[in-house]
């Protein structure tokens, strides 16, 4: 079986299937990479085969439309990918079955270029100005016109479940987010957690500069990519004076980069997080430096760590993609206290498998945080749900992984005979 990848930041959601496929040496697998990201996909195994587009340069013209500026780079994506593909098929490699993310519209010509060859596609978020991230804190009010502002956002997902012959998408609630026609062909599957690697260590610790955290000390965790409001950086920020009041001992581990991943910048030129602590010294509050603790991005083990050590992990989140934190978070044992907002309920009931608070309530969260640190014993029966419910559902190798295997298969068994599929030699 012949199968191709595409995504400009490979491996992203395709980070377990590319080894995967490669492995059997009865595949043989491309991936079609930005130039950026070329490399990095070539370390993923010996045997892929990567291609690399030239991104185009920033897209807008002057006196265009704003809107407009976001397309215009998605088209000229689509069209170096079609060119490529166009050199791909004159050198003889014919892929069996196509895997994409058309986001950013890399996926927006490949049928014009190969019409009979089945297209895959990773649907991650449909645009809605209303029930989702949009609008949802009213610190940060939409605009009257998002609707039609997210309606010009959402014409290459729109194109892409047109042209697709199946798509995947991650959790119930993002599948939900589609528009209904379209939601038959699209499966509900994620991309897995390796939980034989994600566990909890009783014995686990985590040194930062010069000091050590152990497992089973009153230790409160944070993680998201970047420190920004969409993961309820700035709710968890504001908690944190009263927290330090009342658990005098309690020290907090914050994961994260000062860049932006989703939403607005903040208005300090160094991110969310100078912006927060400019803000409650301000007002009053400032946090003890030797108590909260900043650690930037982490290699995975000393993230892993960081989990390990956790007797409270918070996750906030806007109605939005659910991170793979959450999920990691729950499968290394932690205790997560995370906001009552989708998809964190379609995975933590509260008093079940985790504790949920409003996205809003800093004094809910402190509560809560509180009680997880006084009764850690009382807390077991959580973080043993919480693991299990990783592993019933989200398991890499005996569920996610297996599946998102199958589904390429039934693409390329449900394809007609194309000839004989000899690959040549293909130079970017």
């Amino acid at each position: 079986m012949r199968v191709l990848f595409i995504h400009q930041n490979i491996p992203a959601q395709f980070r377990h299937l590319i080894p995967a496929l490669c492995a059997d040496p009865a595949n043989e697998v491309w991936a079609i990479a930005g130039e950026g990201a070329a490399s990095r996909a070539s370390a993923l195994h010996p045997r892929l085969k990567v291609a690399a587009y030239k991104v185009p340069p920033p897209a807008g013209q002057a006196g265009g439309h704003p809107w407009l500026a976001s397309l215009e780079s998605q088209v000229r994506r689509g069209q170096a990918v079609a060119e490529l593909l166009r050199r791909m098929k004159a050198g003889g490699v014919s892929p069996d079955v196509i895997v994409a993310h058309p986001s950013w519209g890399e996926a927006l010509f490949v049928k014009d270029v190969l019409p009979q060859t089945p297209l895959l596609a990773y649907f991650e978020f449909f645009y809605s100005a209303s029930g989702a991230d949009v609008g949802f804190d009213p610190e940060f009010p939409g605009r009257p016109d998002d609707g039609q502002r997210l309606r010009m956002r959402n014409m290459v997902h729109l194109s892409a479940l047109n042209a697709c012959d199946a798509g995947f998408t991650p959790t119930q609630w993002q599948h939900s987010r589609l528009p209904p026609e379209y939601r038959s062909r699209v499966a509900i599957l994620h991309e897995g957690l390796a939980t034989d690697v994600v566990r909890p260590a009783p014995d686990a610790s985590f040194e930062w500069n010069g000091r050590r955290f152990a497992a089973g000390e009153p230790i409160v965790t944070y993680v998201a990519r970047n420190l920004e409001p969409y993961r309820g950086f700035h709710v968890f920020m504001r908690a944190l004076p009263a927290l330090l009041a009342r658990h005098p001992g309690v020290q907090v581990l914050i994961v994260g980069g000062d860049g932006v991943s989703y939403g607005m910048p903040a208005r300090h030129r160094e991110g969310w997080k100078a912006q927060l602590l400019e803000e409650l010294s301000r007002n009053g509050a400032s946090i003890d430096p030797g108590r909260v603790h900043f650690l930037g991005k982490l290699s995975h083990a000393d993230y892993l760590s960081v989990l390990q050590v956790s007797a409270a992990h918070v996750y906030l989140s806007y109605p939005f993609v659910l991170s793979w934190s959450m999920l990691e978070a729950m499968a290394a044992g932690c205790l997560v206290v995370g906001s009552d907002t989708a998809p964190v309920t379609e995975v933590i009931a509260d008093g079940v498998n985790g504790r949920l608070v409003n996205f809003f309530d800093r004094e809910q969260l402190v509560e809560v945080i509180l009680e997880a640190l006084h009764d850690p014993r009382g807390g077991r029966a959580l973080r043993e749900a919480a693991r299990a419910t990783v592993v019933e559902r989200f398991d890499l190798h005996r569920r996610c992984l297996p599946a998102g295997l199958a589904l390429i298969r039934s693409l390329h068994a449900a394809r007609p005979a194309q000839g004989s599929g000899e690959t040549g030699e293909v130079r970017p």
